[in-house]
C-alpha cells in the first residue's frame, strides 16, 4: 500500500488538468500570489465548516463533468433592452456574437489581450479577491485568480447609457469555464451590469468591483436553462463612501450552484444590497453564501433570500454581518426564506452576526415552510385552479427578494420569466 506521502494531491491534480496560462505583463503577480494561497489551503472539503452544507466534489474534481447541451425555445433575456452585449462561448469570447467594446463613459477590454506592464487592473485584478480570504478560505476563487484566461476589464468614469450584458453559452458537453472581470468605478460614475446564459458544464466566475465614492454598481443575473450546470460564482466589492452596491441573483434549473458573495463597505454612508430568488427542482442543489463587512459610519446592508423547492431539491443559505470596532451606526439586516412544496426538500441555514460596535440596527432571521393552505383555500374558492393558485403564492413568496432590483422594467422582466418557469413545471 501506498504511503500518505505517495497518495494524488487533489489540489495539484486540479492545477494540472486546467493548466496555468502563459500569462505576461501586469497580472503574473496577482496569479502567482493567487496559485501559492491556492498551494497552502488547499481545495475545499465537505469537512470545512463552509463546506458541510455543500460536497465540492463536482467543482473541484480534476476533469469537469460530463453534461448534455440542451436546446431552449426561450426568448432571449433581456432581448428588447438596449445593451452593450459581450459574449462568452464555454469561456471563449465570442467576437462575432459580441458588440464593439465601446461607449461613452466606459472604457472595456478584455483580460486575455490585455498584457501591458502597466494597466490600472493591476491594482484590482487579484486584490479584493485575496482580501475576501480571511477569516473564511474560498479556494475556488484563488483557483479562478491564479488560472482565468478571459474575462472583461471594464473602467467607468462616467454614466453609460445603456447596460453592460455578458452572455454565456455552453455548447461542449465536458467543457470547464473560468472568467475572471475587474470592474472599477470612478468618483460619481453608475454602470449596471447583466449576466445570463449557461456558461459550461463547470464554471467558475470571480467579479471584483472597487465602487469608489458617489458610485453606484447594479448587478441583474440570471442562472438558468442549463439542467446540468455545476457552478461556483464570486462577487468581491468594496464600497466607498456614499457609494451604493446592488445585485440580484435568480436561479433556475442545474445541478449545482454555489454563490458567494464577500462585500466591504469601508466608507461613510455606504450602502450594500444582495438579493437572490430560486426556484428549484429533483436533483437541484444551491447554495447562497455573504459575507459583509460594516467598516464604516452610518452604512446599510441588505441580504434578502427566497428559496422555492420541491421534490427532493436543497437550498443552503450562509450570510453573515460582521460590524468592525467603529463601525458605528449600522443598520444590517438578513433575512432568508425557504417555501418547500413537498416533504422530500431541505432548506440549511447558518445566518450570523458579529457585532463589535454599541450603536447599531442588525437583524436576522430565516425561516422554512410550506403553502399557506388558507391562503390557497381562498384562491381556489375564487376558481383559479390548484397549480396556477400555487404558482400566484409563490410569485409573491419571491417578489420581496425581486423587489431589490432597482429598474422597474428589470424587475418585470425577471417576474414574467419566474412566471413562465413555473407555468411550464406545474403538475
Amino acid at each position: 500500500m501506498a504511503d500518505a506521502a505517495e497518495k494524488p494531491n487533489p489540489t495539484e491534480a486540479r492545477i494540472s488538468a486546467h493548466g496555468m496560462p502563459d500569462a505576461k505583463g501586469w497580472s503574473v503577480a496577482a496569479r502567482n500570489d493567487a496559485l501559492a494561497r491556492l498551494r497552502e489551503m488547499g481545495l475545499p472539503e465537505r469537512r470545512d465548516e463552509y463546506w458541510k452544507f455543500t460536497r465540492p466534489d463536482s467543482l473541484t474534481a480534476a476533469t469537469a463533468p460530463q453534461a448534455a447541451v440542451f436546446g431552449n425555445d426561450e426568448a432571449p433575456l433581456f432581448g428588447d433592452m438596449d445593451r452593450l452585449k459581450i459574449v462568452f462561448v464555454d469561456g471563449e469570447f465570442d467576437a462575432e456574437a459580441s458588440d464593439p467594446l465601446e461607449m461613452e463613459g466606459i472604457s472595456i477590454e478584455r483580460l486575455a489581450t490585455s498584457d501591458a506592464d502597466l494597466h490600472w487592473a493591476r491594482d484590482l485584478y487579484g486584490k479584493l479577491e485575496a482580501r475576501g480570504q480571511s477569516p473564511v478560505p474560498r479556494p475556488l476563487a484563488a483557483l479562478n485568480t491564479a488560472a482565468a484566461r478571459d474575462g472583461v476589464l471594464i473602467h467607468v468614469t462616467g454614466k453609460p447609457s445603456k447596460p453592460v450584458s455578458l452572455i454565456y453559452h455552453h455548447r461542449s458537453d465536458s467543457s470547464d469555464a473560468i472568467l475572471h472581470h475587474c470592474i472599477k468605478l470612478d468618483a460619481g460614475a453608475d454602470l449596471t451590469v447583466l449576466e445570463n446564459g449557461p456558461a459550461a458544464a463547470r464554471f467558475n466566475k470571480v467579479m471584483e468591483v472597487d465602487v469608489a465614492d458617489d458610485a453606484a454598481f447594479h448587478h441583474v443575473r440570471a442562472q438558468g436553462r442549463d439542467h446540468e450546470r455545476r457552478a461556483a460564482t464570486h462577487i468581491f466589492a468594496r464600497l466607498g463612501a456614499r457609494s451604493q452596491f446592488k445585485s440580484f441573483t435568480l436561479t433556475v434549473n442545474g445541478v449545482l450552484t454555489r454563490n458567494e458573495a464577500v462585500i466591504e463597505l469601508t466608507g461613510d454612508d455606504a450602502s450594500a444590497h444582495i438579493a437572490g430568488a430560486c426556484v428549484g427542482d429533483g436533483t437541484f442543489h444551491h447554495d447562497d453564501t455573504v459575507f459583509i463587512t460594516h467598516d464604516a459610519v452610518n452604512c446599510e446592508s441588505r441580504q434578502v433570500f427566497k428559496k422555492v423547492l420541491r421534490n427532493g431539491a436543497i437550498g443552503v443559505f450562509q450570510g453573515k454581518i460582521l460590524v468592525q470596532p467603529g463601525a458605528q451606526k449600522t443598520d444590517g439586516y438578513q433575512i432568508s426564506q425557504s417555501l418547500l412544496l413537498d416533504e422530500d426538500s431541505q432548506f440549511l441555514a447558518k445566518p450570523e452576526l458579529e457585532i463589535y460596535a454599541d450603536d447599531v440596527a442588525c437583524s436576522h432571521g430565516s425561516t422554512s415552510g410550506a403553502i399557506d393552505e388558507d391562503a390557497l383555500f381562498y384562491l381556489r374558492a375564487r376558481g383559479i385552479e390548484k397549480g396556477q393558485a400555487t404558482d400566484l403564492l409563490t410569485l409573491s413568496f419571491l417578489a420581496e427578494a425581486v423587489e431589490e432590483i432597482e429598474a422597474d422594467a428589470l424587475k418585470e422582466e425577471i417576474m414574467a420569466r419566474l412566471t413562465a418557469w413555473l407555468g411550464r413545471r406545474r403538475t
